[in-house]
């Protein structure tokens, strides 16, 4: 595996080693001592996998209990995953980094607790797989408006278009007025 660092060092893009040939692929997706000791030591309770259509944004998503780790990747179709750093007490509070995963580059995405989460499909479809350190508790869960400019996230939309958004996505809180960890 090859840990690549993002603009945020404590965001991680992780490579696997893929074995192909004529009949497919074999790649190792998670093994804990790897992970332990080149990215963090941490512990998974929880695995999540969803679908979406070509232009749905979903997030940029958080819970201020049960403050979640995520391992993050696309295993068809294409994403720009972005993750935002929701920290007081970090040198990258404010920052986001955005890293494009898809099922051709097999890259995954380690973004620890206290960030913000969310996604854009490029491709027609996606589906996203992702490993949590906690559980979902949807009574402490926050949104961060994708669209907010004091963050300024590019993701890449193209020029007349406009991202789908979830009912709750629409009502992400600003920056300002959002939930901040410690």
């Amino acid at each position: 595996m090859n840990i690549i660092d993002t603009e945020i060092p404590d965001v991680k893009i992780i490579e696997p080693v893929v074995f192909g040939d004529e009949r497919g692929f074999f790649m190792e997706t998670w093994q804990q001592d790897k992970f332990s000791n080149f990215v963090c030591d941490v512990n998974f309770v929880q695995d999540n996998q969803s679908r979406s259509e070509k232009n749905i944004l979903r997030g940029l998503h958080y819970q201020s209990v049960n403050t979640q780790g995520k391992l993050v990747r696309v295993i068809r179709g294409e994403v720009f995953d972005v993750a935002v750093d929701m920290r007081k007490s970090s040198p990258t509070f404010g920052k986001w980094t955005g890293v494009l995963l898809s099922e051709e580059n097999k890259r995954q995405l380690w973004i620890p607790e206290g960030f913000a989460h969310g996604f854009y499909v490029i491709s027609n479809d996606a589906e996203f797989v992702y490993k949590c350190t906690d559980y979902y508790n949807p009574k402490h869960e926050h949104t961060l408006a994708w669209n907010d400019e004091a963050i300024g996230i590019t993701w890449p939309i193209p020029e007349g278009e406009h991202p789908i958004l979830s009912q709750k996505d629409k009502q992400g809180k600003s920056f300002s007025e959002s939930y901040l960890f410690d």
